[in-house]
């Protein structure tokens, strides 16, 4: 999944538990992966606020930001996806071996 975000590994596990903001073009992206609608994975419930203090950057993003969790239902799914994927693989070295 983080290499259809374009982004790290370490990155993409901040997004999946709220700590870091999903984009609305991220979320179209990991809709199009899963061949769902955005609106069935995007969580629309703020996992929490974080007061933004640091005027360091300035970049006028206001005083709070709001991050989402990845519902549990795109986990869920890509764990049968990994599972299905592992298999697969397994099935390949198989296949490879035989020959």
């Amino acid at each position: 999944m983080a290499k259809i975000l374009s982004t790290d590994t370490s990155n993409y596990s901040r997004k999946e538990r709220g700590e870091t903001k999903i984009q609305d073009e991220e979320w179209q992206k990991i809709a199009d992966a899963l061949e769902v609608p955005v609106k069935d994975i995007k969580d629309n419930d703020t996992k929490f606020s974080i007061n933004n203090d640091n005027t360091t950057f300035q970049d006028n993003s206001g005083n709070y930001n709001q991050y989402f969790n990845i519902p549990n239902s795109i986990v869920e799914n890509l764990q049968d996806y990994i599972i299905l994927l592992k298999k697969e693989i397994e099935s390949l070295k198989q296949e490879l071996k035989n020959k």
